[in-house]
């Protein structure tokens, strides 16, 4: 199976470099407009396959921006597309979507002409809205074309609930924690399911106190935003780990349950739309909806996200082909 990562900055290389480890492809192909950068990265990820033994072959490519050549790309089975400015601190990711709009669009037009069939991953942000720019312009049906958020998101909550619980003396680690976010991959509109979260099976609900709980629904919206603060540009060992895992769902047809940005057509009551719910991966993408009962703050919480996933979307104007 071959996989293509396009942009390799620090969240393609951190996809590049996690699929390696894992094992699992036989190809992952890195390509970027900057000359050299890609074949950089892809020789450096495979000087350290001796010592992480692992046996998939990493690639670079450069694919200039006045002469785009994609043809190192052809027949690739799934196309991740990290492409774009990342935020800066003090930027919304919204306030990304009049240039990444531009470079995702022409990605998706190159990377189609070689590999017609692949799967798609959006990691650009605005990601619900370049999922939605994909899908419209690209008139490939919605299995397809999967934005990567929730479970970004999702393992930022399991990471928070760890944190409280264990504050509150009981020892937990983000790999104890079941808890799922749906909704927009925005700070304001990410809407974590806290009624449903679990340590080892006992709602988290029972353990932490309301204002707990509200702190970790907090920091896991604006969790982005925090690291954006710290480090002076955008996360990327959680975010290209994340892509990592929705290709790995679909590469070994795992039929995962994953929150995913996918385009709904009636499913909790929306159309025209892509937005964050759980859904199940495997070797045809995006394989099922999950419609979940929402509690009635959660499903109002909701219904704001929708309203101003659209708003964002109206924002795209003349990057939607029609």
């Amino acid at each position: 199976m071959k996989v293509t990562v396009v942009g390799s900055g620090n969240v393609g290389a951190t996809v590049a470099n996690v699929l390696a480890v894992k094992n699992f492809l036989d190809e992952v192909v890195l390509i970027d407009i900057k000359e050299g950068l890609s074949e950089g990265k892809a020789m450096d990820i495979m000087q350290t396959s001796h010592m992480l033994n692992f046996d998939t072959t990493v690639t670079g490519a450069t694919s200039p921006m006045d002469k785009p050549d994609y043809s190192a790309t052809a027949n690739s089975d799934v196309v991740v597309i990290t492409s774009g400015i990342p935020r800066k601190p003090g930027m919304s990711r919204e306030d990304l979507i009049g240039v990444n709009s531009k470079i995702v669009g022409g990605v998706v037009d190159e990377a189609l002409k070689h590999s017609p069939n692949a799967i798609f991953i959006i990691i650009s942000n605005p990601m619900d809205a370049m999922t939605y720019l994909t899908i419209k312009n690209s008139k490939l049906p919605r299995n397809r074309v999967i934005g990567q958020g929730g479970m970004l998101d999702s393992s930022r909550f399991r990471y928070f609930l760890a944190q409280a619980l264990t504050k509150a003396g009981y020892p937990a680690t983000p790999t104890d924690i079941d808890g799922m976010v749906i909704g927009g991959h925005s700070d304001k509109t990410m809407v974590p399911l806290a009624s449903l979260a679990t340590w080892r099976g006992i709602p988290v609900k029972e353990l932490l106190s309301e204002e707990a709980l509200k702190d970790a629904v907090e920091q896991t919206k604006v969790g982005g935003a925090t690291l954006t603060k710290l480090l002076g540009t955008s996360a990327w060992y959680a975010p290209g780990a994340a892509a990592a895992a929705l290709v790995e769902a679909i590469a070994l047809d795992a039929k995962k349950l994953i929150p995913c940005c996918v385009y709904l057509d009636g499913e909790y009551g929306e159309k025209d739309l892509c937005i964050g719910v759980p859904v199940v991966l495997g070797k045809g993408g995006m394989e099922k909806i999950v419609d979940l009962k929402l509690d009635g703050d959660e499903k109002a919480k909701f219904a704001e996200s929708v309203a101003a996933a659209r708003n964002t979307n109206a924002n795209l104007g003349d990057a939607l082909k029609g």
